[in-house]
C-alpha cells in the first residue's frame, strides 16, 4: 500500500543524496491539481545504485526531474552533500549541476538535432572552460571511445545519423564528461531493442565502476532494475510502497503491489500460461483525485476500513526491507494466493 514515513532512511551523514517529504503538484485545466508526487523520502549512499520502479504514471520520472530541479518541487527538501538544492540561487544551482547529471528517456529527442556530436558532448566542458581547447577535444575523444563510438566517425555527425542505441551512448558520454558524482537515469533503455538494452546496461555498470558514479535508475522493467540496483524503491500513484535490498524484495515482497508487479513479469516459456497472479482488479485511480488513506486500496484484495482512513507509514518488516502497508504479506504469501483464495471462496 502506498504511504509515507522515514523508517527506511539511513543516517544523513552517510548519504550523498537525501530527499525529504518531496511533493510535486501541477495545475491542470479548470483549476484542477495533479498530485504527481506526494511525501517521498529517499536517500542514496555514495557509489550506490537506487532503482526506482513502478507502472507508467506513478511519478518516477517526475521524482527524478524534481531531484534535478527541473523544475523545483512544490515542497520538500533535496539535500546533495548536505546542501538543500531547493534553496539555492540560480547561479549556485548552476554550479552544483556540474556534479549532477541526467540521462533522459528518449535518447534522440534529448540531443540537439542541429549540433554535431563533438559539440554536444563537449558542451559542459566548454561552458565551464575546463582545460584548454585541445584538452577538451582530447577528453571528448576519450569519452566517445569509452562509450563505444569511433571519434573519427562520430565527431562531425549529427544525432539523426545515429541509431537509438548510439544516441543513448552519446547521451551517456555527455552526462559523464563533466565528472559528476550522481547521475539520474530516466528509463535509459526503455526505448531500445532488447539486445541494445543489454549493451547500454553493461556500459552503465562499467562506467559506474570506472568513474565511481552514484546512480538513480528509473525503470518500469523490474527484471532490469534487479540486475543493476543495490537498493530498490517501489512507487504507486506518487507514493512509496516498499524499499529494500533487491534480492530480499524480489524473493519475498511484503507489499501487495510489489507482489503483483513481480508476478506480471513475462516468463519466456510457451508452456507457462498467464494465471490469476497477473490479474489485479479494482478501480485504477487518477492523480487528479487520489484515494484517501492508502492509494492502492482500490485495487488491493487486502484493503479494509483502516486502509481507507489512514495513510500507511513505512516500517521495517525484515532486514533491509521496509514497507508502507497496514497488512503486509507474510513469508510465502502473495497476491496470487490471496486472489485465488478469494475466487475459491
Amino acid at each position: 500500500m502506498a504511504g509515507t514515513g522515514t523508517a527506511h532512511l539511513r543516517q544523513p551523514s552517510e548519504a550523498l543524496l537525501r530527499v525529504e517529504n518531496l511533493v510535486v503538484e501541477f495545475k491542470s485545466g479548470r483549476n484542477q491539481t495533479v498530485y504527481a508526487v506526494t511525501d517521498i523520502n529517499l536517500d542514496v549512499l555514495p557509489g550506490e545504485t537506487l532503482g526506482l520502479v513502478g507502472e507508467s504514471g506513478c511519478g518516477k520520472s517526475t521524482t527524478g526531474k524534481a531531484i534535478m530541479q527541473l523544475p523545483s518541487p512544490t515542497s520538500g527538501r533535496v539535500l546533495f552533500e548536505g546542501t538543500d538544492l531547493t534553496e539555492l540561487a540560480a547561479k549556485d544551482l548552476r554550479q552544483v549541476r556540474t556534479r549532477l547529471q541526467m540521462i533522459f528517456q528518449d535518447p534522440i529527442s534529448s540531443l540537439n538535432p542541429r549540433r554535431k556530436v563533438e559539440d554536444i558532448v563537449a558542451e559542459g566542458l566548454d561552458i565551464w572552460k575546463k582545460g584548454t581547447k585541445e584538452e577538451r577535444s582530447d577528453k571528448v575523444d576519450d569519452m566517445l571511445l569509452t562509450v563505444g563510438l569511433d571519434p573519427e566517425v562520430a565527431r562531425g555527425r549529427r544525432p539523426f545519423q545515429f541509431s537509438g542505441g548510439q544516441c543513448q551512448r552519446i547521451s551517456i558520454a555527455r552526462a559523464v564528461i563533466t565528472d559528476p558524482q550522481l547521475i539520474v537515469c530516466d528509463e535509459p533503455v526503455s526505448a531500445l531493442d532488447v539486445s541494445v538494452q543489454a549493451q547500454i546496461l553493461n556500459l552503465l555498470e562499467e562506467m559506474k565502476a570506472q568513474y565511481g558514479l552514484t546512480m538513480i535508475f528509473i525503470a518500469h522493467d523490474l527484471a532490469v532494475v534487479k540486475n543493476i540496483s543495490d537498493r530498490v524503491a517501489v512507487m504507486y500513484l506518487g507514493r512509496l510502497c516498499e524499499v529494500g535490498d533487491p534480492d530480499v524484495l524480489y524473493a519475498q515482497p511484503a507489499h501487495p503491489y510489489t507482489s503483483a508487479l513481480l508476478s506480471a513479469i513475462p516468463v519466456p516459456d510457451p508452456a507457462v500460461r498467464p494465471d490469476a497472479r497477473q490479474t489485479l482488479g479494482g478501480e485504477i485511480p487518477s492523480p487528479l483525485s487520489p484515494p484517501s488513506g492508502c492509494r492502492f486500496r482500490t485495487r488491493c484484495p487486502l484493503a479494509d476500513e483502516q486502509c481507507r482512513d489512514e495513510v500507511p507509514q513505512m516500517r521495517k518488516v525484515a532486514e533491509n526491507q521496509f514497507v508502507a502497508c497496514h497488512h503486509p504479506l507474510s513469508p510465502g504469501e502473495s497476491v496470487a494466493k490471496v486472489l485465488l483464495a478469494g475466487a475459491s471462496a
